[in-house]
């Protein structure tokens, strides 16, 4: 049903790297979601009120604020598809990150004031009338809530978005807290036991677990979160698959929001090659990055001395002899300037960012590690922060 809805609401729906086509699967979304969440509070608002329930009723209001949050989620999408202009050259796709946060501090607002409410009828237990009617009710917004839980998983899944994800989640929860209403209901009729608040306090505890996890997952891409290893992997292999391309590094990936990314890395090339090719092969590495993954990729060239045994010789076994510090160190760009009474060896080391050590135990202790093999070498070291786990 879902990809039946998808083809006939979206436009060219397959080209979700389009900025206009994820727009579109956004807004629908969030339509579905105002809909179906208006009919939901309706529907338990009446059963709530008539059988005095305080779980159906807080249901009730949880689809409400499902509704708002779509309609926040709108906005969102509508807001992140404005094009880059002068103050925002990067564009304004955080705007879908924002509007993700949001629905994920609704959802946290919502368990507060069920924790609430629950407590109070813990505290202050009374009758529920029971009716089949509250069960046809509950069981059909199950049913719904699942759909929709499906239904924003696999268009948040299609175009990548955080927002849709966090809506799908809050559907999860949603089935969890109708099923759990639903059980407290059936069991209070049949039991004899009161359990309207207790499942509300279960239930309530559930919603802000959830929610927590939310905010940080929509949080993390705002705070500028490392890239996941596959992505960095996938980049590092397909520079290296370039002809002339010895080594890379310092790869940095920078987030506007969803199908907004810009990414810059250091190319290791031989010193002696012709500069006009090498060129080349950098234009056609940032082309197709462009092209490909809609990456906005920046690359440095950095010539690499291919000729000089005694440079290779001393780069291969000063990055081996780093990871007997630490396994995660690794150095790049070396080069030696010979001298009378010394020679410099000049190089960058990459250290993680919860090292034990500080930057300059780690060059105390490269230094001599080198000295003590060649006594008249001084290291003059670059430390630089792991950006990106990117091995080389």
């Amino acid at each position: 049903m879902t990809k039946l809805l998808i083809k006939r609401f979206i436009k060219d729906y397959e080209n979700t790297q389009n900025s206009d086509v994820r727009t579109a699967y956004g807004k629908f979304s969030s339509i579905v979601g105002i809909v179906c969440n208006a009919i939901l509070f309706i529907s338990k608002l009446i059963v709530g009120t008539l059988s005095a329930s305080v779980s159906i009723t807080a249901d009730a209001v949880n689809n409400l604020s499902d509704a708002s949050s779509s309609i926040i989620s709108l906005l969102g999408f509508k807001l992140a598809s404005r094009p880059a202009d002068e103050e925002h050259p990067y564009g304004h796709g955080r705007y879908e990150y924002l509007s993700g946060l949001m629905v994920a501090v609704l959802i946290m607002v919502i368990g507060v004031e069920l924790f609430k409410s629950s407590l109070d009828k813990v505290l202050h237990p009374s009758a529920v009338e029971f009716s089949w009617v509250t069960v046809g009710v509950l069981a059909f917004s199950i049913l719904l809530k699942t759909w929709m839980a499906l239904f924003n998983t696999k268009t948040g899944k299609m175009i990548n978005s955080n927002t849709l994800i966090a809506t799908a989640a809050d559907s999860r929860n949603d089935v969890i807290t109708t099923g759990a209403v639903l059980v407290a209901a059936i069991l209070s009729h049949f039991v004899g036991f009161e359990l309207d608040g207790w499942m509300g306090l279960g239930v309530a505890v559930f919603i802000l677990y959830s929610g927590f996890g939310l905010v940080k997952d929509t949080l993390d891409p705002m705070l500028g979160k490392a890239p996941e290893d596959e992505q960095v992997e996938e980049i590092r292999q397909k520079i290296l698959s370039y002809p002339g391309v010895l080594g890379t590094h310092d790869l940095m990936v920078h987030d506007y929001g969803p199908g907004r990314q810009f990414a810059s890395v250091h190319v290791e090339m031989a010193a002696e090659g012709d500069a006009m090719k090498n060129h080349d092969v950098i234009d056609n590495i940032e082309r197709d990055f462009m092209n490909d993954e809609g990456l906005h990729m920046i690359v440095h060239f950095d010539p690499i001395s291919t000729k000089d045994n005694t440079v290779n010789d001393l780069r291969i076994w000063i990055g081996e002899k780093v990871k007997e510090i630490d396994e995660r160190l690794t150095i790049h760009d070396l080069r030696i300037v010979y001298g009378i009474t010394h020679t410099n060896v000049i190089f960058d080391c990459v250290v993680p960012h919860n090292m034990d050590m500080t930057d300059k135990e780690v060059k105390k202790a490269i230094n001599d590690m080198v000295k003590e093999k060649y006594p008249t070498y001084y290291c003059v070291i670059t430390i630089d922060k792991s950006y990106a786990a990117m091995p080389h």
